[in-house]
């Protein structure tokens, strides 16, 4: 038995009670958004009572009401207690620690090659000042440091006083490395002071992109550049067999989940606009076969019940769209831009 077939989700609606088939019917659209068709209800309960999973009481006719047996709630206990399982096996079902989870994303494969296109394209060279905007835990302020070598300096910025302490440690033992709790939008740095800004998933939370990227001309000496990788959650998919489900997932978490959702597309744009030459875009597409891989990225069920709360899934589609996700076989892409830009 499928947990959110037709025949689980009678046994659900039963679990507190006899009722009859209308009342049924009522009780599964209070759960999932939608009633079961006339042909859908008749039979899952004839299927039902074939295998003693219900009985029908005493009644008259069509409301007779209808009971589960002790195996029917023993069934409906072993398919939620499976389905708890599962969940917990592939699902992270609470938001993870901002630290791990940027440490764990950058551990990941798909994450470990853009960051190589981003710092190929930064270009940073012995003896130059490197700005890493939104270092984080400072998972790049390595990297950074042994391009521009003990001649160079790198600043790393963020604004999460969390996120700079555990960066600030990792600078302790990188030459000319420090980090600074700012915001980039404002920064307490001279005009023309650096000569690369990096800035990795970054911009996509920014509550106002244009001033940060004003602010990136104003520091960067001229010829200095800007090195940006941004996502474009307008291109994630994830397979499903019903496409307005899966539309409806990926449509909520750009709607809803992520402030600049498109700003991977927007930024050459953007920066032209404030005085940039655009000198390269790369895209870079992720592409996940396995669930517990995407599930670190994408927080497929913390987000498939924002979803619902948000009403872009039902209870019942909610059910079904993580249901086949668990099942496999699985597949999820997004795209992301590392786009290169300079101060003239």
């Amino acid at each position: 038995m499928r947990t959110n077939d037709a025949q689980m989700l009678v046994l659900t609606a039963l679990a507190d009670g006899p009722l009859h088939g209308y009342a049924v019917n009522t009780a599964i659209e209070r759960m999932t958004g939608a009633r079961l068709g006339r042909g859908s209800l008749s039979g899952a309960l004839a299927r039902l009572r074939g295998k003693g999973l219900i009985a029908y009481l005493d009644g008259d006719g069509r409301r007779r009401p209808i009971r589960l047996t002790e195996d029917g709630r023993a069934a409906l206990g072993r398919e939620l207690g499976a389905l708890a399982d599962v969940t917990g096996r592939l699902f992270e079902t609470v938001v993870p620690d901002r630290i791990a989870y940027q440490e764990r994303l950058a551990a990941t494969d798909q994450v470990r090659a853009y960051k190589q296109i981003l710092l190929d394209a930064l270009d940073a060279r012995p003896g130059q000042h490197v700005l890493d905007w939104g270092c984080g835990p400072g998972t790049d302020l390595d990297a950074l440091a042994r391009a521009v070598t003990a001649r160079g300096r790198v600043l790393g910025i963020d604004h999460d006083p969390a996120m700079v302490r555990e960066a600030a440690e990792r600078a302790r033992d990188l030459p000319g490395t420090r980090v600074l709790h700012a915001d980039v939008h404002k920064l307490p740095l001279a005009a023309d002071c650096a000569d690369r800004v990096r800035a990795e998933r970054l911009l996509q939370h920014l509550a106002e992109v244009p001033r940060a990227l004003a602010e990136a001309h104003r520091v960067l000496r001229p010829g200095g550049r800007l090195v940006a990788a941004e996502p474009d959650w307008d291109t994630l998919a994830v397979d499903h067999p019903d496409l307005d489900i899966a539309r409806a997932w990926t449509s909520h978490l750009a709607d809803r989940i992520v402030r600049n959702p498109v700003i991977g597309r927007q930024l050459p744009r953007l920066a032209q606009q404030f005085g940039f030459d655009v000198r390269s875009v790369v895209p870079v597409t992720s592409v996940y076969r396995e669930v517990r891989a995407a599930d670190q990225v994408l927080g497929l069920h913390r987000n498939t019940e924002r979803a619902v709360a948000a009403g872009y899934l039902s209870r019942r589609q909610a059910g079904d769209f993580l249901d086949h996700l668990a099942r496999g076989p699985f597949l999820a892409s997004v795209t992301l831009y590392v786009v290169t830009v300079e101060k003239p």
